[in-house]
């Protein structure tokens, strides 16, 4: 399973900017997808996640200003980022909780996997 971001770049405080994150591979069904962030010196934070159903979650500081979005068909997860701050300069993973076959029964199990990233520079 290969996760790919696109839609990083450079953009002034108070613009804004799409990501975009396709999973392909051996998929059997995805239970959750999300963004994480991490920062120059920091550790990795969760940004905002989406399960199966549709829930949503979003980490207080990106509340109100980022949007995530599925698209299921396509196997693709959005985050729309609005009012952009210096802040929110980092590199952005993709995150998926997959269920993959692990054999010719057709067993299943649960798995993460990650994208290798998309910089996100916000200047003042």
């Amino acid at each position: 399973v290969q996760l790919v971001e696109s839609g990083g770049g450079s953009v002034q405080a108070g613009g804004s900017l799409r990501l975009s994150c396709a999973a392909s591979g051996s998929i059997f069904s995805i239970n959750e997808m999300g963004w994480y962030r991490q920062a120059p010196g920091k550790e990795r934070e969760l940004v905002a996640t989406i399960v199966s159903g549709g829930n949503v979650d979003y980490a207080d500081s990106v509340k109100g200003r980022f949007t995530i979005s599925r698209d299921s068909a396509k196997n693709t997860v959005y985050l729309q980022m609005d009012s952009l701050k210096p802040e929110d300069t980092a590199v952005y993973y993709c995150n998926a909780n997959v269920v993959i076959v692990v054999n010719i029964e057709g067993a299943k199990r649960n798995k993460d996997f990650w994208g290798k990233g998309t910089l996100v520079t916000v200047s003042s």
